[in-house]
């Protein structure tokens, strides 16, 4: 063996050490490095924990959410109304709410919110009465005392309905109560009329000892006030910030959405847990109420969720628009946008 060899095969074997201690010392901060956080996102409901929202725990329990690299946690709502200035202000990230007080406050306060999925394709608004007000037609309001909260996006949509029913809104009279008490106001008597969600209002009068057949319901969408509803709704700078985070928090709630279609009683038991005190016969019945009158629309079946038809859409803002004089002209393209939509095909109905 000549020299050089000798040598050669002498630092091999000197720098093997060395090799093997930097492999273990970069193993041991490898491991020593905290694993990557996922992104935080605050998520407001528009409501309590009821029916309608079940399949967000379900999103949450199944694991979705995680799995988008998300860290997500689920406050209730206090009204539709509340969500945008929430977004607005910040304190949420990402909420769950009808999109027309959303539309009226970026047209009045300039804020640069946008709705990234619209899961409810028809509006759930509605004026709700009791047969012994001896209320039978919208008209019938003029001159009655309607309770909500002033969060109440049935209630701050009231004169576009009132308007499409030929209803003067200054014979109307307007009792401000906290959402817990609306509907026991209409079951005691003291009031005439609420206004709300029907999928809200009709069970929580049926819960209250008031029978279905003696609920009467006036729908804005019957008297023309065709409107979408219940939407994904965050700021233009969060979502701009955050791309891969609103597209996965998307993409898990209309994949939950679509399992509580198929099977309606796992979203309510998701439910169960994170409210024990529920009726869940109630609550599942309210679920599907929403599912059947709001999202299973035959657009939304044909086309998948959140497929809107801009031509309509747009005929929708044009009557907000109508009827609250906004200081400026709001587009589509203003409030809305597919970008953070999964294909097609993730997000067709059952």
């Amino acid at each position: 063996m000549t020299r050089i060899s000798a040598l050669t095969r002498r630092l091999r074997l000197d720098v093997r050490p060395i090799v093997t201690a930097a492999l273990v010392a970069g193993a041991a901060l490898w491991t020593a490095l905290p694993a990557r956080a996922d992104t935080p996102v605050k998520l407001t409901l528009d409501w309590a924990f009821q029916g309608p929202q079940a399949p967000f725990l379900l999103a949450l329990e199944r694991g979705y959410y995680k799995a988008e690299g998300l860290d997500v946690t689920i406050d209730r709502g206090e009204g539709s109304g509340a969500v945008p200035p929430r977004i607005a202000a910040g304190t949420y990230d990402i909420g769950f709410g009808d999109i027309n007080p959303m539309i009226r406050f970026v047209a009045e306060k300039g804020a640069d919110l946008v709705a990234v999925a619209v899961l409810y394709d028809a509006s759930p608004l509605a004026a709700i009465a009791t047969k012994k007000s001896g209320i039978t037609s919208a008209k019938q309001l003029e001159g009655r005392t309607l309770a909500a909260p002033e969060t109440d996006s049935a209630r701050q949509i009231f004169p576009a309905f009132a308007k499409a029913a030929g209803i003067d809104p200054a014979k109307v009279s307007w009792q401000t109560v906290t959402p817990q008490l609306r509907e026991t106001m209409l079951a005691q008597g003291k009031v005439d009329a609420i206004t709300g969600f029907l999928t809200t209002g009709i069970f929580s009068l049926k819960a209250a000892g008031i029978p279905e057949g003696d609920i009467v319901t006036m729908r804005y969408r019957d008297a023309g006030v065709a409107l979408y509803s219940n939407a994904l709704i965050t700021s233009r700078k969060f979502a701009e910030a955050n791309p891969k985070a609103v597209a996965g928090f998307v993409k898990a709630t209309l994949k939950a959405h679509i399992d509580a279609v198929r099977k309606p009683q796992a979203a309510i038991d998701a439910l169960k847990k994170r409210d024990p005190l529920i009726d869940t016969k109630i609550e599942l019945d309210r679920m599907k109420l929403a599912f059947d009158e709001l999202m299973l629309s035959p657009e939304a079946k044909a086309n998948g969720l959140s497929t809107v038809d801009p031509a309509r859409f747009q005929k929708a803002i044009d009557i907000l628009k109508e009827t609250y004089a906004f200081p400026k002209d709001v587009k589509v393209a203003d409030v809305y946008t597919d970008a953070y939509l999964p294909p097609v095909a993730e997000r067709t109905l059952p």
